[in-house]
């Protein structure tokens, strides 16, 4: 396994083609825009190598026998499942932001489900093939980029049914070496500073979208991938400073990209799904459900900090003793262990595959999901509530440096006398990036916007079951007596 600064340097011996605000990115582990991604990123690496927390952040590779880190393990009990999302609250209480790899670990996990059931029907050698491949990247403690979702055009049509075809990626040419790529993935969670993408299909696929069906893997710096790194709310403050970050060690959410295909060339032996339309939905389906898994224990880990942002702020600024503070923070707290329990439910309720490995509880993870697009936003809202309108409002960090101004903010903004006003403004500016704009936006549409889990909801609801349970209490449709 590599540490963290390891990880580092593994990423400095790579040469993607990466763009930020029209400039090419030479090092991503010191450009101003990515390093924080890359420091939340490193996390998994550092957190891995300390004994305190080993038990979490490693597992045995039912593979090779070997100790690895988790985020490149295949579950093999339910106590994996529950010990994956434990080991995201805790990772996000040390960073609170993304920390990006649980992507790439819940893609390799559907893949590994995925491809034993192509084979199994097909006969085909995708699932030999994938295994290979993930003893290669646990061997080497890869982070690897889960590469589901397409740009999608118009929603409303199918893949083959586009006006651009490479709106969804797509195989454009069969080799006798393998396969040629054309087409784009958006909102790469980590992409940036991933060393592999592993692609998977993006939505369920009818005859005539063959081409469209493809799951491989791609280096991030192969011929013919360009990155283009994507904007965040208030990202220009890492090049103007510290304080106006909010939390300016470990930025704002994944650092997504959009991520281009032209002509990229994938040999047979990185090829894990070619045409096999029918098994597209099961795919998407499988990622989809473990990754609103973790939602219960990366999101409930920011709250962690930002509730306790919050409560500090209620102390700063002299309410900590109001009955409704009081009343707003377990609110704050209920609604977070919420998404926690659905968490560990879908995990406890998981199962194991034919293909070996155990999956969640595909119902319940969507819950998890679901009560995530909502749940944040009321914290986030009571965050403001408590903490003050001045979150909004606070001078630049440069004035709060100046000496024509910096003694006027630090008198006039400072509230209750045991605490100092710097930090006041400092706590502020941590709530402020965690309660709005991108990181909001990523709750609501990370792992699938809110119908996407209301559609699985109802299919996994088993609701003619419920129909019969009412209908056999209220004595229905049966024969009356003579």
């Amino acid at each position: 396994m590599m540490n963290g600064k390891q990880y580092r340097e593994s990423l400095k011996k790579l040469k993607p083609i990466i763009y930020c605000n029209g400039e090419k990115i030479e090092d991503v582990t010191t450009h101003p825009m990515i390093r924080p991604h890359v420091n939340s990123a490193a996390m998994t690496y550092e957190l891995a190598s300390d004994p305190l927390y080993q038990n979490l952040m490693t597992a045995r590779s039912h593979l090779t026998g070997k100790t690895i880190n988790r985020f490149t393990h295949i579950h093999q009990s339910k106590e994996d499942l529950v010990s994956k999302v434990k080991m995201l609250r805790m990772i996000a209480n040390k960073t609170g932001t993304c920390f990006q790899r649980c992507v790439g670990l819940d893609a390799m996990n559907a893949t590994f489900m995925t491809t034993y059931d192509i084979d199994k029907k097909c006969g085909t050698e995708y699932h030999k093939r994938f295994v290979k491949w993930l003893e290669y990247v646990q061997e080497n403690d890869l982070m690897i980029a889960g590469s589901m979702t397409d740009p999608k055009g118009n929603r409303s049509l199918k893949p083959s049914a586009q006006a651009d075809p490479d709106l969804f990626t797509r195989v454009v040419e069969k080799r006798d070496d393998g396969v040629v790529l054309c087409g784009a993935k958006a909102h790469q969670t980590g992409m940036a500073n991933s060393h592999e993408m592993l692609i998977l299909p993006t939505t369920n696929l009818l005859p005539g979208d063959e081409a469209w069906a493809i799951a491989c893997a791609v280096p991030v710096d192969a011929e013919g991938v360009t990155h283009i790194f994507g904007r965040q709310t208030n990202d220009q403050r890492r090049l103007q400073g510290h304080i106006d970050t909010g939390n300016a060690e470990y930025a704002i959410v994944g650092g997504e990209t959009l991520t281009v295909l032209d002509h990229v060339f994938v040999p047979w032996d990185r090829v894990f799904m070619c045409g096999e339309i029918e098994f597209a939905q099961d795919y998407v389906t499988r990622f989809a459900s473990y990754h609103r898994q973790n939602y219960g224990g990366c999101k409930v880990g920011n709250s962690d900090v930002l509730i306790g942002a919050t409560a500090l702020m209620a102390d700063m600024n002299g309410t900590a003793r109001a009955s409704h503070v009081k009343d707003k923070l377990i609110e704050m707290t209920h609604l977070a262990e919420t998404m926690y329990c659905c968490s560990l439910a879908c995990s406890y309720e998981g199962h194991r595959t034919e293909a070996g490995n155990y999956y969640v509880d595909t119902l319940l993870a969507n819950e998890v999901k679901l009560n995530c697009t909502r749940n944040i936003y009321e914290i986030a809202r009571l965050a403001h509530d408590i903490a003050g309108g001045f979150i909004a409002t606070l001078p630049y960090e440069k004035d709060l440096m100046a000496p024509e101004t910096g003694d006027l903010i630090r008198k006039f903004l400072a509230a209750n006398a045991e605490f100092d006003a710097v930090d006041r403004i400092k706590l502020a500016r941590l709530i402020e990036n965690m309660s709005g704009g991108t990181a909001l936006a990523e709750s609501m549409h990370g792992a699938g916007s809110p119908q996407a889990m209301k559609v699985m909801i109802l299919r996994e609801s088993n609701m003619d079951r419920k129909k019969e349970l009412a209908a056999d209490l209220a004595d229905l449709f049966c024969e009356k007596e003579a």
